[in-house]
C-alpha cells in the first residue's frame, strides 16, 4: 500500500470534516416532517399527527366488491352501515357490492391469520381496514407496540395486494374520557399507517385525527359528557361512527356530488344532473325523478347518539352529500322553498349561489326510501357477522368448510338481493314561492 505524506493526510482529514459538516448541515436544515394543523387549543399540546395523505383520485371502481375489515368497533356494524348504504343510494353508479368483517377483540395479526379463510375466499377488489384500538394495549405507547403493528399492518397490505386487492389503510380511531396516554400511543399507530400507505402506494384513512378533533369542538359546543369514542371510551354511538364513515368515504376518494338541480324562476324551467330528470315543469313547481338518493339523518344534533349530529363535527354534508338546488333569475328578494313537508326561506342571492337541500332538510322526500335501504343493510350485514364469526370458525367447518360457505352464500343471497330491490327511484317535487 503506499505511503501518504503528512500534508497530504491532513488536506484529506481537513477535506473528510467538511464533508460530514455539510452532511451535518442538510440533515439538520432538511424541512421537518409535516404535521396536521392543530387547534389552537393547549389541549392538543403533545400530539404531533403526522399530515395525512389525501385521496388524489378515486379508489373505487365500477363493480367493486368492498371488504370492510376492523375489530369489536367495525363489528358494532354502524359505520359499515353508513358506508354501505352510502355506496349503495349516492352512488348507485358505481355498482359496489360490500361485505363487512367486523370481530370483537381482534388486534391486526388475528385478521392476518384469517383474511384468507374469512375475507379473501369472496375475492374482494378492495378493502379497508380498522385496526389499532387492541393493538395498542390500553396503554402509554411502547416502541415495541409500534414494531409490531407496522409488521403486521404491512403484511395485511401485502396479502391483500398478492390477492389483487386495493386497500385504503384506515387509522384506529380515538379514545374518550381525557384518556391522554392512550390516544398518544393511537396517534403513534396512525402516524405509521400513514407511513405504510405511502410505502405500499395504498390509499389511507385518517379515523383518528377527525374523531379526537371532533370530540373537542362537541365539548365546546354541546356538552362535556358528548363522548365521540362511546360511553365506555372505546366503541363510539352514531356520531362518533358518522365521523368514522367520513373519513373512510373520504379516504375512498369519493367527491360527494349527488346531483344539481338548476331552475330559472323567470321561464319556469329546470335542468337536473346526472342521475335525475326533470318530470314536469309549472309556476314555481317542479317535479323530478331521482335515481340518486342524498345519505338521509335527522335526530338531535347535540347527542353522541345521532347521525345528524356528527354530520355537524366534520363537513360530510358539504363533502359528501351535496344535493344542489340553484334557483336563478328571480324577481323578488327572498323565496320560500318547500321540498316534501318542510318549508324555509332563503334569500335571492343565496339560492343563485346554491343551497345544499341534503344539509338543510335533514327529514325530506327520500327518507322514507332511504330508510327501507338501510334496513336491508343492517340484516345482510347482520347475517354476515353470524356466517363469519359463528359459521366459518363453528366445529363444522373443520369437516366441510367450503360446503358451509356455499350453504351460508345462499342464505346471504336473497339478503343481498333485498338491498338492491329496496332502492328504487324516487319522485320528488320543489316549490319556490316568492315572498
Amino acid at each position: 500500500m503506499p505511503k501518504t505524506s503528512g500534508h497530504h493526510s491532513r488536506s484529506l482529514m481537513k477535506s473528510t470534516l467538511l464533508f460530514a459538516l455539510a452532511g451535518l448541515f442538510l440533515v439538520s436544515s432538511s424541512p421537518a416532517q409535516e404535521l396536521e394543523k392543530k387547534p389552537d387549543d393547549p389541549y392538543f399540546e403533545n400530539f404531533r399527527p403526522k399530515q395525512a395523505p389525501r385521496a388524489s383520485r378515486l379508489w373505487l371502481k365500477q363493480g367493486d366488491r368492498l371488504a370492510i375489515c376492523g375489530d369489536s368497533i367495525t363489528e358494532q356494524r354502524m359505520y359499515s352501515r353508513i358506508m354501505e348504504t352510502y355506496l349503495t343510494v349516492c352512488v348507485p353508479q358505481l355498482d359496489v357490492t360490500v361485505r363487512q368483517y367486523g370481530w370483537g377483540g381482534e388486534v391486526a395479526p388475528g385478521f392476518l391469520a384469517r383474511m384468507t379463510n374469512d375475507c379473501l375466499r369472496f375475492k374482494p377488489t378492495i378493502a379497508t381496514t380498522c385496526y389499532g384500538m387492541n393493538d395498542h394495549g390500553y396503554r402509554a405507547y411502547e416502541p415495541a407496540i409500534g414494531d409490531r403493528y407496522r409488521k403486521y399492518q404491512t403484511a395485511i397490505v401485502d396479502a391483500f395486494k398478492a390477492a389483487g386487492t386495493r386497500v385504503v389503510l384506515g387509522s384506529p380511531g380515538c379514545v374518550s374520557h381525557k384518556a391522554e396516554a392512550l390516544n398518544l400511543n393511537l396517534c403513534e399507530l396512525r402516524n405509521i399507517d400513514i407511513g405504510i400507505a405511502e410505502e405500499k402506494e395504498v390509499g389511507f384513512a385518517d379515523v383518528f385525527w377527525p374523531m379526537l378533533t371532533a370530540e373537542r369542538v362537541a365539548h365546546q359546543r354541546y356538552a362535556t359528557n358528548y363522548w365521540i369514542g362511546g360511553k365506555d371510551g372505546v366503541h363510539p354511538d352514531w356520531a362518533g361512527h358518522l365521523v368514522m364513515a367520513y373519513a373512510f368515504l373520504k379516504g375512498l376518494g369519493l367527491d360527494g356530488d349527488i346531483g344539481t338541480f338548476t331552475i330559472n324562476l323567470d321561464r319556469n324551467t329546470a335542468q337536473a344532473s346526472a342521475g335525475h330528470e326533470v318530470v314536469s315543469e309549472k309556476a314555481g313547481e317542479f317535479a323530478i325523478k331521482s335515481l340518486r338518493y342524498p345519505f338521509c339523518a335527522a335526530g338531535d344534533v347535540t347527542k353522541d347518539s345521532t347521525i345528524r349530529s356528527g354530520m355537524t363535527l366534520v363537513p360530510f354534508n358539504a363533502g359528501l352529500n351535496r344535493l344542489t338546488l340553484v334557483a336563478k333569475n328571480g324577481k323578488a328578494s327572498r323565496y320560500k322553498v318547500t321540498w316534501g313537508a318542510d318549508s324555509k326561506t332563503y334569500s335571492a342571492d343565496q339560492l343563485a349561489q346554491g343551497i345544499n337541500l341534503a344539509e338543510d332538510f335533514a327529514t325530506n322526500p327520500f327518507s322514507a326510501a332511504f330508510a327501507r335501504v338501510d334496513s336491508a343493510v343492517t340484516a345482510k350485514q347482520e347475517y354476515e357477522t353470524r356466517q363469519v364469526k359463528t359459521m366459518f370458525h363453528g366445529p363444522e367447518a373443520k369437516f366441510e368448510m367450503e360446503a358451509l360457505a356455499d350453504l351460508t352464500e345462499r342464505v346471504r343471497a336473497p339478503l343481498a338481493a333485498s338491498v338492491r330491490k329496496a332502492f328504487v327511484p324516487v319522485t320528488h317535487t320543489i316549490i319556490i314561492a316568492a315572498e
